[in-house]
């Protein structure tokens, strides 16, 4: 009783102050005291920022025809605001009969509603009822503010029920700070103001929030189209939205066995007030009770899984977001800023290329499979970085009941990072290779450029890495994916074969960190945030990095060397319709533009005739890398035109299945598959957008600088290495020939000497077995001394004709210096200077 009688008088001198204070609109604003008492109400605040109600977020794509495709919304309040226009006047009118019948004349308090809760207070032992719309659109307000809050951690949920506590607590101080933000709101905003914020921020029960909003849900309509009945019946939800809501007809509080009863009594309330008020006549307000409860609900579906097969993509737009600090201090006010903040986001995807991407990555990588396999497709536009298509084998699901009943599905976004909801990424194999070729360019060697590609044991201590240091460990013994691709091999050789051999051997020649700095300047990085290894195996494609990074490098490869970071976004326009700035592409010019040209004139090598032979069937110039890790589990091919870059990843997301080893589809292999995925994906890319001729690659880069070959004969194989290397050449041993040189020296190189060479081309040496002299010259010789000489030499004699000693060789056969073996036949010719002249015979010197 006492505690009743405490409330009583505690109310009724609040009431007292407000009989003066906010009788009309004219006195409120005045701010007249009737007593000094008035003095403490007078000295609460009375300005409230209204504030951004909490609105659906859209995610767009624009559709061929250049319209805008809504792929999936996001809220935490399902809330569409509507003008006072777009609000039909029964729901106006619903809303004032059964929450506030005097809300056009009190200046936002009613006192007469006040002093019924007085009395309310004191008979139920609490505060209760007597709000103005005014004043409930208060309370709404500032319950908004707390629902923006994080929740998180203990700390911030304690925060979050204070600020809870004092918007919506029932004590005599809550009610006068709320009666004081309601003379406020009244001074400034018109009644038609206040009316449509109040019922576009009234909560409908569960997410719904805003008659627009329930109309939908509810009675699948508009606010401007709701019907007396239908109108009361969402009004009637308000004052108690859990228990009032029409949307389980299976609850135990108005389920249908009770035809909806709860909602139909406070709705016939409303309808009768409509009425009494002479808002409806006669005839509106019997049809109107007469009608059943018949809810149509419509939900509105939210969140990534309403986009389909591009589930992924929406769901890499949604954490850009979040991850942005320019749409808040940390995470969670991110994440509340994207779900309340009615952001209408026009994305990069086409939807063209997603179609084709959704296609092939379903007609050949299943979603599930004896073993756990996943592939991704996705592409960027050159230039400007934007994020074309992104695919992948398994249906997107964030649900964890979902989750468990299959490998089907997947909240894990392969193609990304892993901050950006991806996985820890996948090793790239191979097409890591091209950072090697980027450095080896640099520093000046040429495609045409040899080394040997045999297979060898390195000591992983003699790679130079400026990063890190020597690297320690067990002798490496690399080898290549098929036989037969040892020897001396050219920079544009070993990239069109992919020979690991000849690129371990450029690397071994290189800085394996400056091949990580080049990787970097392609936009290349780990998946899961690490840094990038340096290790020698590295530069084989052992770092785990995703599908969009890669395509995002090959990009900056076709685009002179100009490598801009991946967009998904490019507009975003705010609930005020003020565009607000999207995250941007950074565009930075990785490698001299030079060096990207003549990357690109080298993997167009396994395009052409290489390990992607068959892929490019366009017509336009296409540059392209397979990879393949150890043991074929995972498998790449990565494509570029001017115009598009894309990648293909296909492998093991769990377990160690050898790609090459299953026919999951198409009766053949990943491996074998993979040209024919990248063909449909990259020819449809040229079909929309086209492609340029890629700029020609200097002649310094290719052919590099040209050496003569010197002449090495007779020198030692030593010295004719050490010769060769001085000029910037290779010496293959061509074995021992016949020859006239000494033994165990030089006796001649193929190409000969003075031929110009490539620099670091390889020059075949061979060395001579002694077994030839050289034919003695004994032409104008004596008979008699030629014989001599020749059998000195180990030659047999033949004279032609006859002769005397003292007659004359005039022709010798072999000629004279001609190598041969020892024991030969030499033929001389000669004349008799003491024979006769024949008879008849003309003396010609006369």
């Amino acid at each position: 009783m006492l505690g009743a009688v405490g409330a009583f008088v505690g109310m009724s001198a609040v009431a007292g102050l407000l009989v003066t204070a906010a009788v009309t609109p004219a006195i409120a604003a005045t701010g007249m005291a009737a007593n000094n008492s008035i003095g403490v109400f007078e000295g609460l605040p009375e300005y409230l920022e209204v504030g951004q109600l909490a609105q659906p977020t859209t995610i767009y794509a624009k559709t061929a025809d250049g319209g805008d495709y809504a792929m999936a919304t996001f809220y935490s309040q399902n809330r569409l605001p509507v003008g006072f226009s777009q609000i039909s006047q029964a729901a106006k009118d619903a809303a004032i009969a059964g929450e506030d019948p005097r809300f056009y004349s009190h200046g936002g308090v009613d006192i007469q509603g006040t002093l019924r809760g007085v009395l309310s207070t004191v008979s139920g032992g609490g505060v209760q009822g007597g709000s103005s719309i005014t004043q409930q659109y208060v309370k709404n307000v500032l319950l908004q503010k707390c629902e923006a809050m994080p929740v998180k951690s203990d700390e911030q949920k304690k925060a979050y029920q204070t600020c809870v506590d004092d918007s919506t607590g029932v004590t005599p101080d809550r009610k006068v700070k709320e009666m004081k933000y309601a003379i406020g709101i009244e001074k400034k905003y018109t009644k038609d103001e206040i009316l449509q914020g109040y019922l576009n921020i009234a909560g409908f029960g569960g997410s719904v929030y805003g008659i627009e909003a329930a109309a939908k849900y509810y009675y699948n309509t508009t606010a401007a189209a709701l019907t007396p009945a239908q109108a009361a019946s969402l009004l009637a939800i308000v004052n108690e939205p859990t228990t009032l809501k029409i949307d389980n007809p299976d609850s135990e509080t108005n389920g249908a066995a009770n035809g909806y009863a709860k909602n139909k009594e406070r709705r016939d309330y409303i309808l009768q007030k409509m009425y009494q008020y002479k808002k409806l006549t006669k005839a509106q307000y019997d049809e109107a009770i007469k009608t059943p409860i018949q809810p149509v609900i419509t939900p509105s579906t939210r969140g990534c899984t309403t986009a389909g097969g591009a589930a992924y993509f929406c769901d890499y737009v949604q954490r850009i977001i979040q991850n942005d600090p320019s749409f808040g201090k940390d995470k969670d006010s991110r994440t509340a800023a994207f779900n309340r903040g009615g952001y209408k986001i026009y994305t990069t995807l086409d939807l063209d290329l997603q179609k084709v991407a959704e296609d092939t990555i379903s007609s050949y990588v299943p979603k599930t499979y004896s073993v756990d396999i996943g592939g991704v497709l996705v592409g960027v536009q050159p230039g400007t970085g934007r994020v074309l298509y992104m695919a992948q084998n398994k249906n997107f699901s964030d649900d964890p009941d979902v989750l468990n009943t299959s490998n089907e599905y997947t909240s894990v976004n392969y193609a990304t990072d892993q901050d950006y909801g991806g996985s820890n990424g996948f090793q790239v194999g191979s097409t890591y290779k091209v950072f090697t070729l980027a450095e080896w360019l640099k520093q000046g060697h040429s495609l045409y450029e040899s080394v040997n590609a045999n297979v060898r044991t390195y000591n992983q201590s003699t790679f130079t890495d400026s990063c890190n240091g020597p690297h320690e460990g067990a002798p490496w013994r690399p080898t290549n994916d098929s036989p037969g691709e040892e020897g001396w091999r050219s920079a544009q050789n070993a990239t069109t074969n992919s020979i690991n051999t000849a690129f371990v051997a450029m690397a071994s020649e290189l800085d394996l960190c400056e091949i990580k700095k080049d990787a970097e300047a392609f936009g290349v990085h780990s998946a899961n945030g690490d840094p990038l290894a340096t290790n020698p195996a590295a530069i084989l494609g052992t770092n785990n990095i995703a599908p969009l990074t890669m395509a995002t490098a090959f990009a900056g490869i076709a685009n002179n060397g100009m490598t801009c970071t991946p967009i998904a976004i490019d507009k975003i326009v705010g609930a005020d319709g003020k565009e607000v700035p999207a995250p941007a592409s950074k565009c930075t010019q990785a490698i001299d533009p030079a060096v990207a040209n003549t990357m690109a004139k080298a993997l167009q090598g396994p395009v052409e005739n290489g390990t992607a032979q068959g892929m490019n069937t366009t017509g336009v110039d296409m540059l392209g890398k397979t990879g393949t890790t150890d043991n074929n589990e995972q498998l790449w091919l990565v494509a570029a035109t001017t115009k598009v870059a894309g990648a293909y990843w296909v492998g093991n997301i769990t377990g160690h299945q050898d790609m090459r080893r299953i026919w999951p589809t198409h009766g053949t292999t990943p491996a074998i598959a993979r040209k024919a995925v990248m063909q449909t994906m990259m020819s449809s890319a040229v079909g929309k957008y086209g492609g340029d001729d890629f700029p020609a690659a200097p002649d310094k880069l290719v052919r590099g600088v040209q050496v003569a070959i010197p002449d090495l004969t007779g020198k030692t194989p030593a010295e004719a290495q050490s010769i060769l290397k001085g000029v910037g050449l290779q010496m293959a041993d061509g074995g021992q020939q016949d020859s006239t040189a000494p033994a165990g020296t030089v006796s001649g190189t193929d190409p000969a000497p003075g031929t110009s060479v490539g620099k670091g081309a390889v020059v075949t040496v061979f060395t001579s077995n002694g077994s030839l002299v050289a034919v003695p010259n004994v032409v104008n010789q004596k008979l008699s001394e030629a014989q001599k000489a020749l059998t000195a030499a180990g030659f047999g004699v033949k004279v032609n004709g006859g002769g005397g000693p003292t007659s004359t060789v005039t022709a010798q056969d072999p000629a004279g210096g001609t190598p041969a073996k020892a024991g030969t036949q030499v033929t001389l010719t000669v004349t008799d200077p003491s024979a006769k002249p024949t008879p008849g015979a003309k003396d010609n010197g006369k």
